[in-house]
């Protein structure tokens, strides 16, 4: 008889690579989904709720991502020993239940502490997907993966904000929270019976705090890694700003109005389509070599940005083009950051996902958030904190590679680890 398959959950399933891609992108847009469709509907949220200061709104955003990097701690070590698919659905449940929570809340207090708990509670939509795909791949074909599930996944940025502004033109800003947590129901039995376990038998851990404590600690005290890590979360944390201060800084600064939507479309479009540049390219030039000419391109943009800010002058189409340049140059890093900083951990994918994505993201989002805060009725502030963020993680990056930058590692047919 053959040997049962490492991928093989307890009822025999088989998914394409299309598929897994597809599905590994879903769980993850549900979260972007939670984020971006609640633009349009920030101001009628804190004007229900009473918020008070007009910044206070970009809480409601803020929050979410804080907590999620929280949350972004507990998953990873929790599906090593017991399997993806498990905590999966945990998180599942738990982001359905809450999203009615939210919708239900009658005080800002109230939902931004739903908010919280939801995050908290389903970040292992956010951490599960890499370490699902590490689970099956290595190198670069794994950047490429990544890659392309950013891709599928950046359709929900493109779309979110007018799924939410189109809810709102047939009921109230609480319909919004209630159609997501429909759609993570929809999305749950996709995975029950579609996706198997994709945890080998021989790399689930116990669950001691020595041995989950020493697989984080060992993800963190790689040197080759920690850099793209902490680089990673700083660029993020610039976009992670201007999505906090979006709906003020394009709608209102900048004029666009009921565009706000179509524009952050367009951008996230942007972002998309270099994602899928990204996915062909990667392959024959490398994680390494794409991403760090994206970091050397993503400084000369900042600095445009930053004289175009300050000439007195910038208007939303000149705002539109360079912060979706931005955008399009940080998804050339997002991914290969990622696969670059999850290559050496090939048994502890879990752990040190998750260990990884609760420092990016607490990084990115405490920044995010005090960026977003300092909004000034201009776009000085978000275009300071991209050059500053370029120009640290380019240190990190040279830290990590111990000043050799565009290496060629792990080509394609390397064995995975």
């Amino acid at each position: 008889m053959p040997a049962p398959s490492a991928l093989t959950a307890p009822k025999p399933r088989t998914i394409g690579e299309r598929e897994f891609v597809c599905m590994m992108a879903v769980l993850m847009a549900l979260v972007a989904l939670s984020i971006d469709s609640m633009l349009p509907a920030l101001d009628e949220i804190a004007g229900a709720l009473k918020a008070g200061d007009p910044n206070r709104r970009q809480l409601v955003i803020g929050v979410y991502l804080f907590s999620a990097a929280i949350g972004a701690l507990i998953p990873g070590a929790l599906a090593d020993r017991y399997g993806r698919r498990p905590v999966l659905f945990g998180a599942l449940g738990c982001y359905a239940v809450l999203a009615l929570v939210c919708a239900l809340v009658q005080t800002f207090e109230m939902l931004l502490l739903a908010r919280g708990l939801q995050a908290l509670t389903s970040a292992g939509l956010s951490v599960l997907p890499s370490a699902i795909v590490r689970d099956r791949y290595s190198g670069d074909r794994m950047a490429r993966l990544l890659s392309t599930i950013t891709l599928v996944f950046m359709a929900v940025p493109m779309i979110a904000p007018s799924f939410g502004q189109m809810i709102l033109l047939f009921a109230d800003w609480r319909w919004i929270f209630g159609a997501t947590s429909i759609l993570s129901l929809v999305v749950g039995t996709w995975v029950w019976l579609r996706l198997p376990e994709t945890l080998r038998s021989e790399n689930r851990q116990d669950i001691h705090f020595a041995t989950i404590g020493g697989n984080m600690m060992g993800a963190l005290g790689d040197r080759a890694s920690i850099g793209y890590v902490v680089g990673g979360g700083i660029l993020w944390s610039g976009l992670f700003g201007y999505l906090n201060s979006s709906q003020q800084l394009v709608a209102e600064h900048f004029g666009a109005g009921d565009r706000f939507a179509l524009y952050f479309a367009l951008m996230a479009g942007m972002m998309a389509l270099a994602n899928l540049t990204n996915a062909t390219i990667v392959m024959r030039f490398g994680a390494r070599r794409v991403s760090h000419t994206a970091l050397f391109a993503f400084i000369a943009v900042a600095c445009l940005q930053v004289w175009r800010a300050f000439s007195g002058n910038e208007g939303l189409l000149d705002f539109v083009a360079l912060m979706g340049s931005q955008m399009c140059l940080i998804a050339f890093m997002g991914a290969n950051f990622t696969s670059i900083a999850l290559q050496p951990f090939g048994r502890t994918a879990g752990a040190a996902a998750s260990v990884q994505m609760f420092v990016r993201s607490t990084l990115s989002s405490l920044l995010g958030i005090a960026i977003g805060q300092a909004y000034d009725g201009s776009a000085r502030p978000i275009s300071l904190a991209l050059l500053a963020g370029g120009l640290i993680a380019l240190g990190l990056v040279l830290f990590s590679e111990n000043g050799r930058l565009f290496r060629r590692l792990n080509p394609p047919g390397t064995r995975p680890l």
